[in-house]
């Protein structure tokens, strides 16, 4: 299973789809395999999501996401909660339609980053479709 980069241990991750469901080929663990090669592609379609599960609870202090340009979200919802509890909203976040990793400090300046569940949601995507593609993915964190 794939592992949530530097906050440590395996990390169970959900998405919303994957591109014609080759899951070998643009599957989710490419998110977080550190290659400039893989990534994860969804299907076409609105309000595409990757959900991360932590093994341990975690403070998150940055979001770390690379995209491939023309298949990225003008608008990412964060969502978070404490094991057994509902999703809050934490933040928007506005990445830039670029194929540069983008690193986010100020989605968690906020009290409710104290986390077990992680969800983002791609509200807005640039591709006329729909589709997404992450190329990495990483959550910076404190082990609690």
């Amino acid at each position: 299973s794939p592992s949530c980069p530097r906050v440590g241990g395996a990390c169970p991750c959900r998405v919303s789809s994957v591109l014609n469901r080759d899951v070998k080929q643009f599957g989710k663990k490419h998110m977080f395999d550190r290659s400039e090669e893989t990534c994860w592609n969804s299907d076409q379609g609105t309000c595409q999501w990757v959900t991360l599960d932590f093994p341990h609870t975690v403070k998150v202090s940055q979001l770390h996401i690379q995209f491939q340009g023309g298949f990225s979200s003008r608008l990412c919802t964060l969502e978070g909660c404490r094991a057994g509890e509902g999703l809050v909203k934490i933040s928007d976040l506005y990445p830039e339609d670029i194929n540069a990793m983008q690193i986010s400090f100020a989605a968690f300046q906020v009290e409710e980053t104290v986390l077990d569940k992680l969800k983002i949601t791609f509200e807005n995507s640039t591709d006329f479709f729909g589709r997404i593609v992450v190329y990495h993915l990483g959550v910076l964190g404190e082990r609690l």
